[in-house]
């Protein structure tokens, strides 16, 4: 491993991640032991880990959420805090015998991501790898989105309604998902001008109002 560059390292763990194929074509494509190439992934993803956690792979703060209320105030939406949905991402290189496990509703193997995101595109959570066949409730009941919140460690979102006072923001959501204060899901019947170009705007669009 000593006598391989670093670019050879570099190109394997990119190689890998990118296009999903096995440690053992690497041999091939830059001349690197299998052994070799998942020791130099594993390697990689830790750098990056290290590198980028503190800044991008974390929950926001109490800096963050206060910068994401007033922009959501600003846009004709207090208190909230982002959009989640799920993803199904192709797995074009998905093992013959796991296909079956992986395959949904678009019959391809697809591995499932679930996201929130704020209006500026920033993502806060990302919960990824589940099988795909599995729908949002089923991802939701296995995700680590609230977990924070349950252990009553998030930061607290202060806010009152007719007297009421609440300490958590929500997110917007399709109508699949539960009736939890966390979410604010599609008007099933509008009524008024604001109410109906709501529904009619994806949640990207109505993040930007």
């Amino acid at each position: 491993m000593l006598g391989l560059s670093s670019l050879q390292k570099i190109t394997a763990a990119h190689r890998m991640l990118a296009h999903g194929v096995a440690a053992d074509f690497m041999d091939e494509y830059v001349r690197i032991e299998e052994s070799t190439a998942i020791e130099s992934l594993k390697k990689f993803v830790k750098a990056v880990v290290d590198i980028f956690s503190k800044e991008y792979l974390r929950s926001p703060n109490n800096e963050d959420i206060a910068r994401l209320l007033v922009n959501g105030e600003r846009r004709g939406f207090p208190r909230i805090l982002g959009s989640i949905d799920c993803m199904h991402w192709k797995w074009k290189n998905c093992p013959t015998t796991w296909k079956g496990q992986y395959s949904g509703h678009i019959r391809e193997p697809t591995i499932v991501l679930e996201a929130v995101a704020s209006f500026d595109l920033w993502i806060w959570h990302a919960f990824f790898g589940l099988r795909g066949l599995k729908n949002d409730i089923n991802i939701l009941e296995q995700s680590p989105i609230f977990f924070e919140l349950e252990q009553r460690r998030a930061p607290a979102v202060n806010y009152s309604i007719n007297g009421h006072e609440n300490t958590m923001g929500y997110n917007l959501a399709d109508g699949i998902y539960p009736k939890w204060s966390t979410f604010v899901k599609t008007i099933p019947s509008p009524r008024g001008h604001k109410k109906k170009i709501i529904c009619k705007k994806p949640k990207r669009q109505i993040e930007k109002m």
